[in-house]
């Protein structure tokens, strides 16, 4: 008896044992190309750019951010790897033993060494002579495009690097130097606008090039609304007026009372609206719009009140939607009617700005519709003959606040 139970413990471990090593076996088999590190030392042959159409053209040197093809032997033996003193990221998803592709790194080396370090498991070292290239400086958008003569200014980018042996310099239009610079990051300039400043691109040198923003100073193209010599109308056309607070370039919209946090229980069109619509059903576009999804729509903005519940809606109209010959209110909640939604408070809680800003919305973020969901409708040409600003729900719930939000100088700005 004792013998026939050893006998049958025996069995049932042996069976244990044989259907876990199937198991194990069967787990492996599962996934045969898993990555593997390899041993042994690294090599590389060239590097080219990944386009298989430019497998021809070596490179010795990429712009940092590029995404570059290592061709060699041996190089899933790589753990990590060093452009420069900065490592990169590596993803095995793109390493064979023959190829790597990798991302230079975005960060300005302390140490200039005009090589790759390649490292394997065994913390050995392969040197290859790569040269990372530092871009020209990329000047994307500013603080107030609209600023006067004196203001501290900021613009905002990349790249914005001071060497000694080539300081960083400023021009704004017609040649113009920018004599007082207070602060420089890589990705931001202030300085002060100086005398003479007028109506133009601005450029930035650094040693490593040039670079010209994408935007003008002082834009007057596709004006829509200035409150000026261009003006809102409809049931609506906005409290106008030019100080407390000053404006920035003469009269301004001004948008202010009380709005409740809860989302969507504001409707205050004399407090915080505008209208401009067409005079009849063939009213032409506002600007050409034949580009509309590569432009943007830009604005100044000074909130000196806390803005805490809403959104600004920005909803561009057809003459057969809306016009002094067909005025109504419906469309603002039409959801076939796209529109931007803008909730600068969203992520802080509450929203002021320090003096006038600059406000741009891309003319494809006009999608939504008045809660936040998405449109059932879509922007085109021939849709662009009358607008209206509104704040008023969003989708979002904030607080309580009675906001003091002036506006100028609403125009779209073709792509650059």
């Amino acid at each position: 008896m004792k013998l026939n139970i050893k006998h049958q413990i025996y069995t049932l471990l042996l069976t244990v044992l044989t259907v876990s090593g199937v198991a194990v076996l069967s787990s492996c088999e599962d996934e045969p190309d898993k990555y593997k590190i390899a041993s042994g030392t690294p090599e590389i042959l060239y590097a080219r750019m990944p386009d298989i159409a430019s497998a021809d053209s070596l490179i010795t040197g990429a712009y940092m951010g590029t995404t570059v093809c290592f061709v060699g032997n041996n190089l899933r033996s790589i753990t990590e790897m060093y452009f420069n003193d900065q490592k990169a990221v590596l993803n095995t998803s793109f390493i064979t033993d023959h190829t790597l592709f990798v991302t230079v790194p975005g960060t300005i080396p302390e140490e200039v060494t005009d090589m790759i370090y390649l490292v394997n498991s065994k913390q050995d070292t392969v040197r290859y002579e790569f040269s990372v290239l530092v871009p020209a400086p990329q000047v994307t958008s500013m603080s107030n495009e609209y600023a006067n003569e004196g203001d501290i200014v900021t613009i905002y980018g990349d790249y914005f690097l001071d060497d000694e042996s080539g300081p960083l310099s400023i021009m704004m239009a017609g040649n113009l130097p920018v004599t007082e610079i207070t602060s420089i990051t890589k990705t931001a300039v202030s300085f002060c606008l100086p005398e003479g400043s007028s109506k133009g691109y601005i450029t930035v040198t650094t040693i490593y090039g040039t670079g010209r923003s994408k935007f003008q100073y002082k834009d007057d193209r596709n004006i829509l609304l200035d409150w000026d010599t261009t003006f809102a109308n409809g049931w609506r056309p906005g409290v106008v007026q030019g100080t407390d607070p000053e404006g920035i370039s003469g009269d301004y919209v001004i948008f202010q009372g009380s709005l409740d946090g809860e989302s969507g229980a504001s409707w205050n069109e004399d407090g915080f609206s505008f209208n401009y619509w067409a005079a009849n059903a063939s009213s032409p576009d506002l600007f050409d719009a034949e580009d509309w999804e590569n432009m943007t729509l830009k604005f100044e903005i000074n909130v000196t009140q806390p803005w805490s519940a809403c959104a600004l809606q920005m909803i561009f109209t057809t003459a057969d939607q809306v016009s002094l010959e067909n005025d109504n209110n419906t469309f603002i909640t039409d959801e076939s009617i796209p529109r931007a939604l803008w909730r600068p408070w969203e992520e802080i809680g509450s929203y002021t700005t320090d003096g006038w800003r600059t406000i741009s919305v891309p003319l494809s973020e006009f999608k939504y519709t008045h809660i936040g969901g998405t449109s059932t409708g879509s922007l085109r040409p021939g849709h662009f003959t009358g607008l209206t600003f509104f704040v008023y729900a969003g989708g979002i719930n904030g607080t309580d606040c009675s906001p003091v939000i002036c506006i100028d100088n609403i125009r779209v700005m073709p792509a650059e």
